[in-house]
């Protein structure tokens, strides 16, 4: 196949790379000094479950550069959403499906809305990895699952040859048979736990041994399922459960990208985490009074990174 990666960060290193190893046709499309590196020595994957060199990945800065593909994996930040969908334009044909992998349960419809929501599958990555440094992505663990599906419910044909693609070049696709249910699980923890996290500065495990802070974590996560509920009425009632018990499980270490991002000075994703929580809850008539103020907190510190002026850390 030929497969363009449209913003080919930590996540679209590792899928593409992989896929291209595989001797698929990859285009990595990336900006600045990763982008970069990836022209003059190619991209390296750091993994545990193998590393990998490809010397002559195609690598560019201008989508029209690439062509029409039959897939392109759309791995930009929520923020650059409208503008990157404006510019895959020359890579999306007739028959053309456009994998998403933001955070929020927003970005697969506003992309939808600019290049024709038929050529959009929702997608949700269980992966945790990083740019080590242009031209690396380190993978950091042996998860690496991207999970997709047909927004209306269950698979298709596009979705299941993508899928066997993924599966031979070692990863792990898993084609969802109702991704809202998905997408909706992962907001309801990522929305709590890149709040809570960034306003504290704090790993997950100082928050989660603190009986006061596990309290308001549990809360808010309890909180986002509400709304959730309401956007999605057959939303499983064991949602709240499953996430905590994933939370439970992280390493002490851990904390959210959204932290990392205010640490380095990049823009905040938090309109669309505890930001779409409020909005949701007040189009839906569901109270968020945790989330309003995980909201209010942090739009002073993301409206000055928004304007490049650094945040105290």
């Amino acid at each position: 196949m030929k497969i363009g990666v449209m913003g080919a960060g930590a996540l679209g290193g590792l899928f593409g790379g992989r896929l291209a190893a595989d001797g698929h046709e990859v285009w990595m499309i990336a900006r600045g000094a990763h982008l970069a590196a990836m022209q003059a020595n190619g991209l390296r994957i750091l993994s545990p479950k193998g590393d990998a060199h490809l010397p002559d990945i195609r690598a560019t800065g201008d989508p029209a550069e690439v062509g029409v593909c039959d897939v392109v994996m759309f791995m930009v930040k929520n923020g650059d959403v409208e503008t990157a969908a404006q510019a895959i334009r020359p890579m999306v044909g007739p028959e053309t499906m456009v994998v998403t992998c933001q955070n929020g349960i927003s970005a697969w419809e506003r992309l939808g809305a600019v290049i024709g929501a038929g050529h959009v599958v929702p997608g949700v990555a269980r992966t945790p990895g990083e740019i080590a440094e242009p031209g690396v992505i380190r993978h950091t663990a042996m998860l690496d699952r991207l999970i997709f599906g047909e927004p209306g419910g269950g698979g298709s044909a596009r979705c299941d040859r993508l899928a066997q693609a993924m599966a031979a070049s070692g990863t792990t696709p898993i084609v969802s048979p109702n991704i809202m249910h998905e997408l909706w699980s992962k907001f309801v923890g990522q929305s709590t736990l890149a709040s809570i996290t960034a306003l504290t500065r704090l790993d997950i495990g100082p928050l989660r041994e603190n009986p006061v802070s596990r309290k308001l974590f549990y809360d808010a996560t309890a909180e986002a399922y509400a709304v959730g509920r309401a956007a999605v009425p057959d939303l499983p009632e064991d949602t709240v459960a499953h996430n905590w018990a994933f939370v439970e499980q992280l390493p002490y270490e851990m904390h959210a990208s959204m932290l990392d991002d205010l640490r380095r000075g990049k823009p905040l994703e938090h309109e669309y985490l505890s930001g779409d929580v409020v909005r949701l809850g007040e189009r839906f008539g569901v109270p968020t009074p945790i989330h309003s103020v995980f909201y209010a907190a942090l739009k002073p510190v993301a409206d000055r990174l928004a304007e490049g002026i650094s945040a105290p850390v």
